[in-house]
This record gives structure tokens, sequence and C-alpha cells, in this order.
């Protein structure tokens, strides 16, 4: 699998419901800030607001704007990216490495040459001037939080065009670097609000950059991107700010008690110190993640083996963070995958 999420094959698989899977491979809230209730009086029969004022409105009091900044919404933020790309058209994009391969694959679409720096042990490496720099925020899939000031500084001097995918820093207590946009026109930043928000099946996600670039950008979208649904439930979600503390405050006890159940495994020689919403973690004597894997299937547990991220191999996996229950079940089966390991 490509990506996280897909319980779909995984349950045909199994000969199960999706909804019976335990998935830890897709980084996505398992709280939800609103209920579904709030759709219910929602009018599908009018076209939506194609300037989406309600929605922006809402974002601007989540994620305050610069003046002088604005957004483009999009129907997630993969397809946020792919419009930024496509619109920018870089000739060498530089990729901070591990990430998601997303980016990479775009840029092979739209024939750039891709420079990699391993943040591991690069992080400060010089890029070639003029290009498109694109960092993940905290990162996926180890979910380090960086402080970029000096990186910014570095990226302007080479006169980088820079993009920070910011679509995990809700779970963290750091602030954006939005703010910069204002001191310089050539930063764009996404965002994501299905993960933290909980609905991996409302697809909005945005860019924010100088309002020149963003009206640039606008230019070749079409009109109605979002349903009215999808605009509906996020406009209740956003303003329910005690969600944002009570989700950072679970997260890290969560996160805290999955840490917990990798090392009493014994089934790792790293786990990486990771800030956001899920956990990486290195297989002891290099064992295959995919063996891992298909140990788990008959629990019905669903991770994320990282050798499609560069500078990782399948010894790497990722599991997000769940709930208390789905931890302890995910504890008992690593358990037991420890002790068969042993057995034989």
């Amino acid at each position: 699998m490509n990506h996280g999420g897909n319980i779909y094959q995984f349950a045909r698989r199994l000969g199960c419901q999706p909804e019976q899977v335990l998935d830890f491979s897709a980084n996505i809230n398992p709280v939800q800030a609103v209920d579904l209730n709030c759709l219910l009086k929602v009018q599908l029969t009018p076209y939506a607001d194609p300037d989406y004022a309600l929605l922006k409105q809402a974002i601007n009091q989540r994620y305050p704007v610069p003046v002088g900044v604005d957004i483009e919404l999009f129907n997630g933020a993969s397809a946020a990216i792919f419009a930024l790309l496509r619109g920018l058209q870089p000739k060498d994009l530089v990729l901070y490495t591990p990430l998601y391969g997303e980016y990479a694959h775009i840029a092979g679409e739209l024939g750039c040459k891709v420079h990699n720096v391993g943040r591991f042990s690069r992080l400060m490496a010089d890029v070639p001037e003029r290009s498109t720099v694109i960092f993940v925020n905290p990162s996926t899939p180890d979910g380090q939080l960086y402080e970029l000031q000096e990186l910014l500084e570095k990226w302007q001097a080479a006169d980088c065009t820079i993009i920070i995918d910011e679509s995990f820093l809700d779970f963290c207590s750091a602030d954006s670097v939005t703010e910069h946009i204002v001191h310089y026109d050539k930063l764009y930043v996404i965002k994501s609000l299905s993960k933290f928000y909980g609905c991996a099946g409302i697809r909005i996600g945005f860019i924010l950059a100088a309002t020149s670039a963003i009206k640039e950008l606008h230019r070749f979208e079409p009109a109605w991107k979002l349903s009215s649904l999808d605009m509906a439930y996020m406009q209740q979600a956003l303003v329910n700010t005690a969600f944002i503390e009570q989700t950072r405050l679970q997260t890290a006890h969560l996160r805290d008690l999955l840490h917990q159940a990798l090392q009493e495994s014994g089934l790792f020689d790293k786990i990486y110190p990771g800030q956001a919403n899920f956990l990486l973690a290195r297989l002891a004597n290099g064992a295959d993640g995919y063996q891992l894997q298909a140990q788990l299937e008959s629990s019905r547990i669903l991770i994320r083996v990282c050798d499609n991220f560069a500078g990782l191999d399948k010894s790497h996996v990722r599991f997000a963070v769940k709930d208390e229950q789905a931890i302890a079940q995910l504890a008992n089966s690593l358990f037991l995958v420890g002790a068969t390991s042993v057995a034989q």
C-alpha cells in the first residue's frame, strides 16, 4: 500500500467489514470535533457559495491570516499540493526526506529535477539557487517538529520558493510560519483539516500565501470545489475551540501509551521521538515490516510499512495514535508476535 488508510482492500482480503479493522496506518484523530447531526439541516438544492465566505471566515478565526496574506481552498491537502506545483512549474525541486511520497510522484509527472536532502544527516545542506523547497513540519513519517528560522533564512538567501506543509502542526503547541509570508512573498503554507478534526471523508485543505500569489493560483481553479456538506461540517468543527487543547492533551497521553506498547513488545530497536499523532519505529535486526503486517492480520490490525519513503526501508513501520482500547489490543498482538518469534 502506497498510502495508509486502505481499510477496504484490507477488509476484503480478511473477509470482514471495514469497521472491524483497527487501522493504525492512517494518521487521523480518533475523536471528531462535531456530531454529524450538524449536517441534517444543510440545504442541498442551491449551489454553494463559490467564494466560500462562511468557511473562510471560520478559517480566519481559527488560523489568523496576516494582512497581505490570503487563502485558497482545495478538495484536500493532496489536491492543494498538486495544484501548487502545477502552477509553480519548478525546474529544481528540493525534497527534505523522508517525506510523503505524493510530492515525488507529482514532481515526476511535472518533469522536475528532484534533489533529495536527508533530514536526519544533512539538514543544513546547501540547495540550488532559485529552487523550490518542500519541507513538512512536523515531519512524516517520524513526526519530528523543527524550529525553522535558520532554514528559512538559508532558503531565502538562495532566493528559493518555499513550501511548508503543516498538515500535522495542529497536534503540536507550536507556531505556524504563516507570519513569515508578510516578509517573503515566495513562501507558501499548506494546511490539512481532515487529520486534526478526525474526518478523513471531509476533503478540505488550503494554501496560505501572499495575496498576489493566491490570485495567480486561483486563476486556474474551478468553482465549487467543495460540497455544501463538507463546508457545513468544517465550519462547525473550526468554531469548537475547546477541541484544540483537548486533542493536544489527549494525543500526548495516547502517544505515550503507544510508545510504551511498542517499547515493551521488544520488537523494535528504535522508536523515533515524534510530536504528531503517530510514531515511527524500526524493527530490530532489520526485520521485515511486511511480515509484521501479515502477523497482525489475524488481529485485524493494519499498520503502515514505510519503505516507499526515501531514506527508509521495510524495517521501518508507522503507527497512528488511536484510542486506549485500540492501543491495548495492539500491545497484546505485538506481545504475541514477539513471543512467537522467541519460541521459534
